[in-house]
């Protein structure tokens, strides 16, 4: 069975791939005035600008693999088998032409049209607005075997072939004629490319000789010789140097001076494999080369013996990674280490923060003098690493064993280099055995130290600052068998070593006394700590996975379900999940507290290592013979999914690898419908009648009901300041002997301005709620209308319940009855106790003068000193096990 709606993981984007051995394509923009450059990336194309060599667009992928390129002043076209797309705005397709039989192996934009040439030798002239055939011309492949072509410039409907036998044609695509035919040199011609002068055509050779020749005068201008096997690329410097560069199947460019006519200098090592494409930017100093070694790097010549340095570049692994893991704990690098003997990093955010650590070597000042392809002293790819963020300023925060080497090495992430020490036994100083080497490394949280098992049992302790060796555990090795897995907890209190015997051994890590030793079921064939939890994931030969707990030294999970190898394993940070992935391709999540698996995918090719982001947001995958590290988005982060355990007949769905952008406008909402497990969970508004419970209500509903009329003081806005009266011109007198002057009359301003209406006053919904409570004794309409009213309203109301304010007793007794109501059903406990305060505040003495009223009121205080005691022993009881369980030693 299936499951409906979409899993726990979502494919995100790939990080580290940059190129293939499909050549590049620059192109200019005559309104942003730059130039461009796109290459083909597995099935999709990726458009850097030159200036930066950022990343400006993505194209949408293809069904397949691109397999060629090419691009117009508008348009760019790739193809794929025999299907030829045109993308618009680097990014969607606007044309597809169909027509060819076989894989198509050669474009060449055309003005208005698109030439394509296929395995078979049919040339294709497709109109590209209308998307229609204008000319088809197939050749005999005995004859003429179509191998490169070309539009000579300013040739108008002309194109010239090159094919396998050797030979050239010129042919009019208008008039659909053979203008001539080119004797050649008996070689197969690999490349073609139009020099600056008019005219001239450079052609290169299966046998490395590069032909400069006049194509107006069949002349052979000059001939170059490389010793490195056929020409992959030629291009020409156009900024006023006379310099051709030439690219080679082993990687290196020579760079000819065409006055001199002689080799002017080598590029050795441009590339670690064959130079795929080449093309220098037009009026100026930059050469760009990619090749099928994951590599874009843009030269610059502005050196002394005309020989270019890296300006820019965008390097990726160029042999499959085969372990990652995140780097610090804010989730934005991934180190990555490749079978090329690389150690990386990846930037989860941008690629210009992506560095390379460069290739373990024995001694690096030797590798230097001697070279990349000669180097005897490159060490071999990195097996197993760990990293530790903690004084990776001060020191070398990385340590890495090597494939079949007993020497581990130290790198340095700050400095993007390998380290200054290397770690080995003391007994192994002089000589190198070839039987013996490090299994598994581990790396201490502070930084310190590091753990390192090898094959023959021994597990050994070295300082990082000084390279120094601490000690090791056991008297002479720690288990019979190979270490399978070394780990080290949190507090450096202990070392957890696995042997291929079947034990598992727990030691204190300072003294290096045994401390505990279990038997597995079966041989383990890796194991994994999640520190913060203190348990140990368990991965076994037989395919099933174990988890320890390092507390009680008990296995307190099994899991079993792969068909495969198991490569690697992941914890989540909150340390629920166990992500795990084997060699039957799939990628299966298991939830600790359940014990149950709840998501497990398909993919193409197995995944090799997984890495769960510290902040929870991405799963990293790498897979077998894929050169991309893949990111998966957690979905339980923004969408409601079910984390139901999947059932026993659950049949896992194959999820496509991400592409290098992310997914956009993907409409989930769809898929949360469809599934019928995920049914949003409504709390009850009361669990249990025994429990108190309060209200969902803000705090400023209630708290402040007894202050409001403190707060009404402070808020109210002080009176504008009176203008005193003018003063009489004559001044009053009263009549007699004496003269007295008369006193000004005083405002009386005793008399109160409020009306009292008395019965007079309209009866409120709350008023008469509580009336017809009185009979039918339903309390739950005026406590919901209480509810909905902020503080000033519920004043407002329960003044008005008195008789002064137009209320009567009848309604003050109902009042107190609701009251009694909610101190019964034990909820909205604090607006109980709020309300009833407010109330007796405001009518004090009308309660204590009617003796009905007071009856009832005794009964309250009775109930409300039960709720008291009854919440209090609640209260000590949570206290003394909390109290119990932060002293008690478990």
């Amino acid at each position: 069975m299936a499951r409906e709606g979409a899993g726990l993981f979502a494919p995100f984007r790939v990080l580290g791939r940059f190129s293939g051995h499909v050549p590049h394509v620059l192109r200019y923009h005559g309104r942003h005035r730059e130039f461009y450059l796109a290459t083909a990336v597995g099935r999709s194309v990726h458009t850097y600008n030159v200036k930066k060599l950022g990343i400006v667009a993505v194209s949408n992928t293809l069904p397949q693999d691109i397999v060629c390129l090419a691009a117009d002043r508008m348009l760019m076209f790739a193809s794929y088998d025999n299907i030829l797309h045109a993308f618009a705005r680097n990014k969607e397709v606007v044309h597809t032409y169909e027509g060819h039989k076989a894989k198509i192996h050669l474009l060449q934009p055309f003005g208005d049209h698109v030439i394509s040439v296929d395995v078979d030798n049919v040339l294709i002239v497709w109109n590209i607005q209308s998307e229609e055939e204008y000319l088809q011309i197939d050749f005999d492949k005995a004859t003429f075997a179509v191998s490169a072509l070309l539009h000579p410039s300013t040739y108008l409907n002309k194109i010239l072939l090159g094919s396998e036998q050797g030979t050239l044609q010129l042919w009019n695509i208008r008039s659909n004629k053979l203008l001539y035919s080119f004797p050649g040199w008996g070689l197969t011609i690999t490349t073609l490319e139009q020099a600056p002068a008019v005219d001239v055509v450079a052609v290169g050779l299966v046998s490395g000789h590069i032909i400069i020749h006049n194509i107006k005068f069949d002349e052979t201008l000059m001939k170059f010789q490389q010793d490195w096997g056929p020409i992959t690329a030629i291009s020409f410097r156009t900024d006023g140097h006379p310099v051709m560069a030439a690219g080679s199947p082993v990687g290196h460019i020579a760079l000819w001076d065409l006055e001199e006519k002689k080799l002017m200098c080598q590029m050795q090592d441009a590339h670690s494999t064959a130079i795929a494409g080449m093309t220098f930017v037009p009026g100026e100093p930059l050469l760009i080369t990619n090749g099928a070694d994951n590599a874009l790097r843009v030269w610059i010549f502005d050196g002394p013996g005309g020989t270019g340095r890296v300006l820019r570049s965008r390097v990726g692994h160029s042999a499959p990674p085969t372990k990652i893991r995140y780097h610090g704990q804010n989730g934005e690098q991934i180190l990555s280490a490749g079978q090329d003997g690389t150690l990386q990093s990846f930037s989860t955010l941008h690629e210009k923060f992506n560095k390379s650590l460069g290739h373990g070597s024995i001694n690096k000042k030797k590798s230097k003098k001697k070279g990349l392809k000669l180097d005897t002293m490159a060490l071999p790819p990195i097996t197993a690493f760990a990293s530790e963020v903690a004084h990776q300023s001060d020191w070398d925060g990385i340590v890495a064993c090597h494939q079949g080497y007993i020497t581990c090495t130290t790198w340095n992430y700050q400095k993007t280099s390998m380290g200054a020490h290397k770690l080995r036994p003391e007994e192994f100083s002089k000589h190198k055995p070839i039987d013996i080497y490090a299994t598994a490394v581990d790396i201490t949280s502070c930084g310190n130290f590091a753990v390192i098992g090898m094959s023959t049992g021994q597990v050994d302790v070295y300082n990082m600052q000084s390279g120094i060796h601490r000690g090791h555990y056991g008297k002479e090795t720690a288990h019979e068998g190979a270490i399978r897995g070394v780990a080290v907890d949190g507090l450096n209190q202990l070392v957890i070593t696995a042997g291929s015997e079947g034990l598992i051994k727990f030691w204190k890590f300072k003294m290096k006394d045994l401390v505990y030793s279990t038997e597995l079921s079966s041989s383990p064939s890796g194991i994994l700590l999640h520190r913060d939890s203190g348990i140990l994931g368990i991965a076994f030969d037989d395919f099933t996975i174990s988890v320890l707990d390092i507390e009680t030294r008990k296995i307190v999970r099994t899991f079993s379900g792969h068909h495969g190898q198991i490569n690697d394993m992941t914890f989540s940070p909150d340390g629920r999940w166990l992500i795990t992935s084997s060699m039957d391709c799939s990628i299966k999540t298991w939830d600790l507290p359940s014990g149950c698996l709840i998501d497990c995918f398909l993919v193409d090719s197995a995944a090799v290592s997984l890495s769960m982001s510290p902040t929870g947001d991405f799963l990293a995958s790498a897979h077998v013979d894929d050169l991309g590290i893949y990111l998966w988005s957690n979905r339980s982060l923004y969408s409601l999914v079910s984390l139901r355990p999947l059932p026993a007949d659950f049949e896992p769905s194959l999820v496509t690898l991400p592409s290098t952008c992310p997914l956009q406008d993907v409409d989930v909402s769809g898929d949360e419908e469809l599934c019928d497990e995920m049914i949003e969970y409504v709390s009850p508004e009361q669990l249990g009648e025994h429990l108190v419970t309060l209200s969902l209500l803000p705090e400023s509903r209630w708290k402040n009901l007894l202050n409001l009329d403190i707060i009404k003081k402070k808020n109210k806005p002080k009176e504008p300041p009176k203008i005193p009266k003018s003063a009489p011109f004559f001044i009053p007198t009263l009549p007699g002997l004496v003269p007295r002057y008369i006193p000004p009359e005083e405002e009386n301003d005793t008399q109160s301005k409020v009306v009292n209406l008395g019965v007079l006053v309209q009866k409120s919904d709350f008023y008469i709620h509580l009336e017809e409570a009185l009979s039918t004794n339903e309390y739950k309409a005026p406590l919901d209308l209480l509810k909905s009213l902020g503080p000033s309203n519920i004043e407002v109301e329960l003044l008005g319940l008195a008789p002064e304010g137009g209320g009567s007793m009848d309604v003050m007794l109902s009042f107190l009855r609701m009251i009694e109501m909610m101190l019964n059903k034990k909820y909205n406990f604090e607006l109980t106790q709020a309300y009833l305060a407010l109330f007796l505040k405001l009518h004090l003495k009308i309660l204590s003068s009617e003796p009905k009223l007071m009856e009832e009121l005794s009964k309250l205080s009775m109930q409300l000193e039960e709720n008291w005691i009854y919440l209090q022993a609640l209260f000590n009881q949570s206290l003394c096990v909390l109290t119990y369980m932060k002293s008690a030693l478990l």
